[in-house]
């Protein structure tokens, strides 16, 4: 939308380093524990912070996301010629054997032992997307009564994530973790909602769990260490059973009561009570030209008003909106307030649409991600916003933008409304970042309305290349879209309201009004017919209604009452 790694001798060093590594654990052999063995680290989960461990250069913290078990991690993060060393004293047994293991995530990641009093060992990984275990085997010397546990990462690498560090073996007197006993049965299992292809559950966390499991129908289906989960892939207009277990260690809990739960119908919302066919338009807080207007003025044929932006702080993944009050002519919070009331009271949805073409938001890490679903939600409250719009233009990470927007809908409940306004170069493939984000977040999003404009020609699902501007640009690369993973329900067509709208790829609305009939009743196509139809296709999104307003409305007044006739 428009508004005003390591270095070469470094690696050589990782390749020794594993060589020795793997030289020491053939020489020391794990053994075999006893039934009196222990786990002697303490602290071995962080849930006490970095209590009893040190790391250099205070290079360590302790995060609640991502973890292995348990409410938090250990994050680590090398800086200059610092390699993020974490370690701890632990109490042993002369003359004993001990398996040394941990789970790691992240960058380089180094596990390993000093002061053995035999040999002395470790071992890495390189960088991984999820939780990976390392483990090793050590003996201590004839005198030894302490060893060092540690873990680092690597010089220039990412930061690295620890969890569950153990030295499982004789008690060597120090202390350790107290030992876990079976939890209690979670209480308070609750349906938080339901869309046609999932069901999102909430219970009451339990003492001395360290995650949980999720049966449906008395399958296990999923496992989580939160207390809520949404259960996906569910077949729509059908109930299903549900109960939850605690878990440690120790063991399982017994499964709660069950709590039942049906699914929505095809194409039914995710977001509340929205047409099953919408308009959606971008509301601009700013001037560039285009008609000044008040939410108030937006037309009713919009749905869904995305109020545009949201604006970054200093803060990293956080955003705030301030009302441009004075480049629209003295327009007040009080007003603006007032007006979304008035819109909602009306059976529309007003958003905040967080990004543009200048939008500088990031959410690169766990902690980028908990700052914007908390910013996000903070400004949802302060304006009453049904839900937000995500409008990165610049690149976003589907890891952690998954992670926010999960977190930012635990809080704001099943009836947020979720959308997306990717470029085209954004959707032409199920591997790219901003796809690859939909998907992951399918159950809970209401649709995508990629932008099909600034963009020249890209590929339709057929293979061929097609120029925007046409029914057959439209068409061809919705297809991608709708035959990707996205249901129809989630897939919208995004134009400029008028010619002044973007630098290209402006259509007449009968041109968008064909695309919409070719898609849901195979009427109005051009060269390109896909292959079948898809009726509930959710509709169409224009930059901006201000745009749309310069030009007489002509816009909204054309494909307005068209998407809400379709089948």
């Amino acid at each position: 939308m428009n508004r005003p790694s390591g270095t070469p001798g470094r690696g050589r060093r990782l390749w020794a380093g594993a060589v020795v590594s793997a030289l020491a654990l053939t020489f020391a052999g794990a053994g075999q524990a006893s039934a009196a063995d222990v786990n002697n680290a303490r602290n071995a989960g962080f849930e006490a912070g970095l209590g009893n461990w040190t790391c250099s250069a205070n290079s360590g913290t302790t995060v609640s996301s991502p973890v292995h078990a348990g409410a938090a991690a250990l994050k680590a993060t090398p800086a200059g010629q610092d390699n993020a060393r974490c370690s701890q004293t632990v109490a042993v047994k002369p003359n004993s054997t001990y398996q040394l293991s941990g789970w790691v995530q992240g960058g380089y990641t180094y596990l390993g032992v000093t002061g053995t009093g035999t040999t002395d060992v470790s071992t890495w990984t390189p960088d991984s997307g999820g939780w990976k275990q390392l483990s090793t085997g050590f003996s201590t010397g004839s005198s030894t009564t302490s060893v060092t546990v540690y873990t680092h990462g690597w010089y220039g690498q990412a930061a690295y994530y620890a969890d569950d560090i153990s030295v499982f073996g004789p008690d060597g007197g120090g202390g350790g973790d107290p030992e876990p006993t079976i939890p209690a049965t979670p209480g308070g299992l609750t349906v938080a909602g339901t869309t046609a292809s999932s069901v999102s559950l909430a219970w009451n966390a339990v003492s001395g769990a360290t995650g949980y499991t999720v049966y449906r129908d008395g399958t296990r289906v999923t496992a989580v260490s939160g207390t809520s989960a949404t259960v996906t892939g569910l077949a729509a207009s059908t109930s299903y059973s549900f109960q939850v277990a605690a878990t440690n260690t120790k063991g399982e809990s017994p499964k709660s009561t069950a709590v039942s739960a049906r699914t929505k119908e095809s194409g039914g919302n995710n977001g509340g009570d929205l047409p099953r066919h919408a308009v959606t338009g971008y509301w601009q807080n700013f001037n560039n030209g285009a008609a000044v207007q008040k939410i108030s003025d937006v037309p009713s044929a919009y749905d869904i008003i995305a109020v545009a932006f949201a604006d970054a702080t200093g803060t990293p993944g956080a955003v705030t909106f301030n009302l441009d009050s004075a480049g629209l002519n003295g327009y007040t919070v009080a007003q603006f307030k007032a007006d979304v009331r008035a819109k909602q009271a009306a059976g529309k949805k007003v958003i905040i649409s967080v990004g543009g073409e200048k939008g500088t938001v990031s959410v690169n890490d766990s902690t980028s991600a908990n700052n914007f679903a908390n910013s996000v939600y903070s400004v949802m409250q302060e304006y009453g916003f049904d839900g937000v719009d995500i409008d990165l233009e610049n690149g976003l990470n589907p890891t952690y933008m998954t992670q926010a927007l999960r977190s930012l809908s635990a809080k704001a409940g099943p009836s947020m409304i979720l959308t997306m306004a990717p470029q085209t170069i954004d959707m032409q493939s199920t591997s790219g970042s901003y796809f690859r984000t939909a998907l992951n977040v399918k159950d809970i999003l209401t649709v995508v309305n990629m932008q099909y404009y600034n963009s020249g020609s890209m590929l339709g699902c057929d293979g061929k290349v097609y120029s925007q501007g046409s029914v057959d640009f439209l068409t061809a690369l919705a297809c991608i879209q709708l035959e990707g993973g996205l249901d129809a329900s989630q897939v919208g067509l995004g134009l400029p309201a008028s010619t002044r709208g973007a630098g290209s790829g402006y259509v007449s609305p009968s041109v968008v009004n064909n695309a919409l009939d070719c898609l849901t009743k195979g009427t109005g196509c051009g060269t390109f017919k896909p292959s079948r139809t898809y009726p509930s296709l959710r509709g169409a999104m224009t930059w901006s209604t201000n745009w749309d307003a310069t030009a007489g409305n002509a816009w909204s007044n054309a494909v307005g009452p068209h998407v809400h006739a379709l089948p």
